[in-house]
């Protein structure tokens, strides 16, 4: 049997405000198609479907529409929840989407409740054991349902997740296909640079020794670059299949098709995928950035069907003046990120003599050169601000009354 794995799809995900949808319906179109060519029959798709948790409907409409074609011609597509999803709203759908052979994932269960599902693809019985995303604050709830000791509560998270996983593999069959979907830390794996932080420290990672020999495949979610972990059994990430962002900048995104059937190791190959935008950085002097800009290819909106173009991050090795930036951005308007690498300057080295006795101008410029700007125009507007400052102190102090004088209100009371 034939399987596609897949996984981190974050679809809802903007650029600094800007939309992503149609690289999303380009690249899961994109998807769908590799399955339908290589004749995939079970589709594994790992968890982070949507970027949030509460998904706007253009969101859903894409991610819902997405399972529906990866299930065409009879494939069965089997989904996990990340991190990022909902499970309650995702619960919510899986009843209508079971009726198009797509079977949803949102907890944790007992195997015999759901957790681990079984099924025939492409000729083959298939067991797949379902991790869906389990917090530290639920995996010992899973626990529980699981029917382990309730003392052993204080125990780490990664004993805890072993031992749910030990649980729901424990029925794998010699004479069946046994895969394990997923969405986890696993110990060993390298962070792309768009996971959620908080859910990628220490305290959530997972032995690679988890998973058992008898896994035939262990189809990961959660990390966002395509990776094989060392294990037991064959454990790979499939990674996002788009950039998220500048640290996945050098990352190439693929699925992964997977050969496999009973008594026999898998067999796991990448396919490419080329839909979506990538992320570019450029660094230099303004005068190197100018001879790049021509070279660059801006983000396109004029077919949906096939966006085209970089996300640009523009670092300038410039001293910060006043109008720095809005000449950078003359040359890449579409830019959605400015940075000025302004040489380092030691405080010792901006501060020279004492600062005792020192007039606001000179103050200031002492502070522009810690910062490491170099722009004797913003002296200028900080020497009109002073002087603005110092015209209105100099009227307030004309019109308070002297000693003696007579006030309006002396004056109010007097007639009175």
């Amino acid at each position: 049997m034939k399987i596609l794995h897949t996984s981190d799809w974050h679809v809802g995900k903007t650029v600094r405000g800007r939309s992503r949808a149609s690289e999303h319906i380009a690249v899961l179109r994109e998807i769908a198609s590799i399955a339908q060519r290589e004749a995939v029959d079970l589709v594994l798709v790992v968890g982070d479907l949507f970027d949030t948790a509460a998904p706007t409907p253009e969101a859903e409409r894409i991610v819902y529409r997405a399972l529906l074609d990866l299930a065409a011609d009879g494939r069965q597509v089997v989904v996990v929840a990340g991190n990022h999803d909902n499970p309650r709203r995702l619960a919510a759908v899986s009843p209508l989407l079971e009726l198009g052979n797509v079977h949803v994932a949102t907890a944790l269960a007992r195997p015999d409740e759901g957790g681990v599902l079984e099924l025939e693809a492409g000729g083959q019985p298939v067991r797949v054991a379902l991790v869906p995303f389990p917090s530290q604050r639920y995996v010992v709830t899973a626990a529980d349902l699981m029917g382990f000791d309730p003392s052993g509560h204080a125990q780490k998270y990664d004993d805890r997740v072993r031992q749910i996983i030990a649980a729901l593999t424990a029925g794998f069959r010699a004479d069946a296909v046994n895969l394990i979907a997923a969405h986890l830390m696993v110990a060993g794996g390298v962070l792309g640079g768009g996971e959620r932080s908080a859910h990628t420290i220490f305290d959530y990672y997972v032995g690679a020794v988890a998973f058992p020999a008898s896994a035939h495949y262990v189809a990961l979610g959660h990390l966002h670059r395509a990776q094989s972990i060392d294990g037991p059994c064959p454990i790979r990430y499939c990674g996002s299949p788009l950039q998220m962002d500048f640290g996945e900048q050098a990352d190439r995104k693929a699925v992964l098709i997977v050969d496999a059937e009973p008594n026999t190791p898998a067999a796991v190959r990448e396919v490419p995928l080329s839909a979506g935008r990538t992320f570019v950085t450029l660094r230099g002097t303004l005068a190197e950035l100018e001879a790049l800009a021509g070279e660059r290819n801006p983000v396109a909106d004029d077919d949906p069907e096939s966006p085209t173009g970089e996300y640009l991050r523009i670092i300038v090795k410039e001293k910060a003046r006043f109008g720095l930036a809005d000449e950078v951005r003359e040359l890449f308007p579409d830019a959605v990120e400015l940075k000025i690498d302004a040489p380092s300057v030691t405080v010792a080295e901006a501060r020279g003599e004492s600062r005792r006795g020192r007039s606001p101008h000179e103050l200031f410029e002492l502070y522009l050169a810690e910062k490491g700007v170099d722009d004797p125009s913003l002296l200028g507007y900080f020497d009109q601000l002073l002087d603005e400052a110092e015209r209105l102190d100099d009227e307030d102090e004309q019109d308070e009354p002297g000693p003696g004088a007579v006030s309006n209100d002396d004056v109010v009371g007097g007639g009175a």
